[in-house]
């Protein structure tokens, strides 16, 4: 059976924690930005229908 060798304190050596990272905080700010656009866009149509 294969060997899975975990470093306690740096995580897995086979993975790419920076680019997680990277994913990560793109994910968020995409999250973020979308929400206030939708936001703004109820907010203009709110407006637009009075």
């Amino acid at each position: 059976m294969a060997e899975h060798k975990v470093a306690m304190a740096g995580g897995h050596p086979d993975m790419d924690y920076a680019e997680h990272e990277k994913t990560y905080k793109f994910f968020t700010s995409l999250v973020k930005y979308g929400t206030a656009s939708v936001i703004l866009l109820i907010i203009i149509l709110a407006f637009a229908t009075l």
